[in-house]
């Protein structure tokens, strides 16, 4: 269908308030037609109408309904796939209920005289049938939507042979062929063929999490309640009384009966498989590791053109593009290099070319990393072979370094979720470019000087500016390196709006290689948090990739918190880290939580899962979780005295009435003090939470 089909003097809010008022109207016109050819037949004369007309006013309002609810849904973003079917649940319920109680009123119509008891069965018809008729459009739109959710040129040759093949079936209406006539049995049979080739594509099942397979399997099974309920309704009142429009009879509205329940079941079959397994884990896993190659691609010694290469080769995978380049600015704007993937030289010119003078393109939402600077777009293509393109710019220390073209053989080809898989993968992509020129520059001058290079640029970037917060909690930090890079790592993310994700990290070594390694955990925790994992998942997938990036002489201690909001629980695992220190404010209490663990990178086999402990426990207003790093309780005086857990614990008891700023302050100055110096031997690190 043309995308400008409607006239742009008009919003879409006002072409769906016209479809609908013109649905009502028609909808009226065909119950009048049937209330008086009633009337006519009872009074011995004649208005004139044919039966043709009901039969055209039916098509008509057919066409209306599905014209509305393809603008209101089939134009609409995917966002939510339950949201979707929700919007079919809500509309059957309306309409079941509607229809219900028009039910309950041929109850009342064998109580009237025989005039009116006919006009009321024949308007109950019609209500039924504009209830029945909104009720099945929507649910072909939102199939229709789920079932091009991941398209392809055969899916799309399918689906357009099978709607216009319905579509085409509406003419039998005037025809009034009837059940087991020959063309009636061909149309519905290719019409049920193509609906069963069609309901085998439910890819968007593999986008819901557990909860959400759980809640689309209740809501379809309703929807099949709903449409069964409409069938043996039109089936039972056609079959009881002689009506001017007989729908169970109708090829079109039996097709559309059939589909709809079909792709209901197959839904539901298929969500019902896919409880047990995840596929979408496997992806994001996959991900995950295509994440992990651009992020440690410094630490392997690749060069520039080596990261493009593998972001070129992530970012083809992750979103199956047909066609692809990578162009290249290194130094200057004129020198340049291209990378190209299934694209010759001569279309990728002519496509830019394409883009630049005949293409209007439409704005994605802007990386918020990189608000300031050009956004990424989408732009449809009139390519013989490429019909869309998704064009992202590679920045590098806030220069544009290059810019990332993927290519699709289909219109529409990029969807949200692919633009923001790819985003991320630009994102770490210009991370490691600029670690490896931060490298090559370093190489160049003296190691003080590369350090400290290094340090000011790593370092700022790898800390969070912010931490989450919300009403039942605040949380602060503070931290000092040794160096001039350290390896202390702390970090949040927010899973969902009542869990916290909350890690922190020392990584073995000082200097740059603790850097790196402090750069490969923000990594792993950033990539692994997105997959909302158990506590004790997480500590495992975090000791497999830890394995897998450091080399065998390092490892990484850690802690791991999950903080739900909703439950007013804790959960969190330890990895040779620190043990947390707890202040229970109802018991006026500090408690030190020695749970077991070993720091990431020490065992690299299945034998780890054994040491990972999960612990829980409940807050109450008042109560104060205390981290750190072994620089706090391991600093030493001048007497080789050390800090030690004793001072640390008597320090959180003295001041826990204290604004959290005003306690990191003060326990700060007394490790100070306590050292008699302002340079700490090793790095430190504080991250204190109080529950309100």
């Amino acid at each position: 269908m043309c995308r400008n089909s409607w006239p742009t003097v008009f919003s879409k809010k006002q072409i769906a308030k016209i479809l609908a008022t013109l649905g009502l109207i028609v909808w009226l016109l065909l119950a009048l037609i049937d209330i008086s050819n009633i009337y006519q037949g009872s009074n011995n004369f004649f208005f004139g109408y044919s039966g043709l007309v009901p039969r055209g006013l039916l098509i008509i309002m057919f066409f209306l309904s599905l014209s509305f609810y393809h603008l209101e849904i089939g134009k609409s973003d995917i966002t939510n796939i339950n949201d979707l079917i929700w919007k079919i649940f809500v509309t059957g319920l309306i309409a079941t209920i509607g229809s219900l109680i028009t039910r309950y009123l041929l109850v009342v119509a064998q109580y009237k005289p025989a005039l009116i008891n006919k006009m009321l069965i024949f308007f109950i018809y019609d209500v039924n049938t504009g209830l029945l008729i909104i009720f099945l459009t929507s649910t072909f739109i939102v199939w229709k939507k789920l079932i091009l959710y991941q398209k392809s040129k055969s899916l799309i040759r399918f689906w357009n042979t099978f709607e216009i093949l319905l579509l085409l079936s509406l003419l039998l209406t005037f025809a009034n062929y009837q059940p087991f006539d020959t063309i009636f049995n061909l149309i519905l049979g290719l019409l049920v063929l193509l609906t069963i080739i069609l309901s085998v594509n439910l890819k968007w099942v593999a986008y819901l999490n557990f909860k959400q397979k759980w809640k689309s399997i209740l809501l379809i099974g309703l929807i099949m309640l709903y449409i069964w309920y409409y069938f043996v309704t039109i089936s039972d009142l056609s079959n009881r009384f002689s009506l001017s429009l007989n729908l169970s009879e109708n090829v079109t509205f039996l097709a559309l009966f059939i589909f709809n329940i079909l792709y209901a079941a197959f839904s539901i079959l298929v969500l019902l498989f896919n409880l047990p397994t995840s596929s979408v884990f496997e992806q994001k896993l996959e991900e995950v590791i295509n994440f992990q190659k651009l992020s440690q691609a410094t630490n392997t010694k690749q060069d520039e053109e080596q990261i493009c290469e593998i972001l070129l080769e992530s970012s083809i995978s992750a979103v199956v593009a047909s066609g692809a380049w990578l162009e290249i600015r290194k130094n200057n704007s004129v020198e340049k290099k291209v990378l190209y993937n299934k694209i010759s030289e001569q279309r990728k010119n002519k496509i830019e070319s394409d883009i630049k003078n005949h293409f209007k393109d439409k704005q994605v939402t802007p990386n918020p990393i990189q608000s300031s600077r050009k956004t990424q777009l989408t732009v449809d293509l009139r390519d013989e072979e490429f019909k869309s393109a998704l064009i992202l710019p590679l920045f590098v220390q806030d220069r544009e370094y290059g810019e990332l073209c993927l290519l699709k053989d289909l219109p529409d080809g990029f969807n949200k979720e692919m633009i923001e898989i790819i985003r991320s993968f630009v994102n770490q992509a210009s991370i490691s470019i600029e670690n490896y020129q931060l490298i090559q520059e370093a190489i160049e001058n003296e190691r003080y000087k590369e350090e400290l290079e290094i340090a000011k640029r790593v370092q700022g970037s790898l800390l969070p500016e912010t931490l989450e917060k919300n009403s039942d909690f605040e949380m602060i930090a503070y931290s000092k390196a040794a160096a001039e890079v350290g390896g202390d790592y702390y970090d949040t993310y927010r899973i969902s709006e009542d869990k916290i994700a909350l890690i922190i990290g020392d990584v073995s070594g000082k200097g740059t290689s603790a850097a790196f390694h402090m750069s490969q955990m923000k990594g792993i925790f950033q990539s692994l948090s997105l997959l909302d994992l158990s506590v004790d998942e997480f500590i495992k997938k975090a000791n497999k990739a830890v394995g897998n990036c450091l080399d065998k002489k390092s490892l990484i201690t850690a802690s791991y918190y999950i903080i739900d909001t909703n439950r007013k629980s804790i959960q969190f695992s330890r990895a040779g880290h620190c043990p947390t220190l707890y202040f229970n404010h109802q018991k006026n209490e500090t408690k030190f939580f020695e749970t077991n663990g070993l720091g990431l990178g020490i065992l690299r086999n299945e034998k780890f899962d054994e040491y990972v402990e999960v612990y829980e426990l409940n807050y109450a207003p008042g109560d104060i979780i205390f981290l750190y790093t072994d620089g706090i309780t391991e600093a030493k005086n001048s007497k080789g005295m050390e800090f030690g857990y004793e001072r640390l614990a008597s320090h959180l008891e003295k001041y826990t009435l204290k604004p959290l700023e005003e306690i990191r302050d003060r326990l700060v100055k007394k490790i100070y003090d306590f050292c008699e110096t302002q340079t700490p031997e090793d790095d430190f690190t504080i991250v204190l939470i109080k529950f309100n």
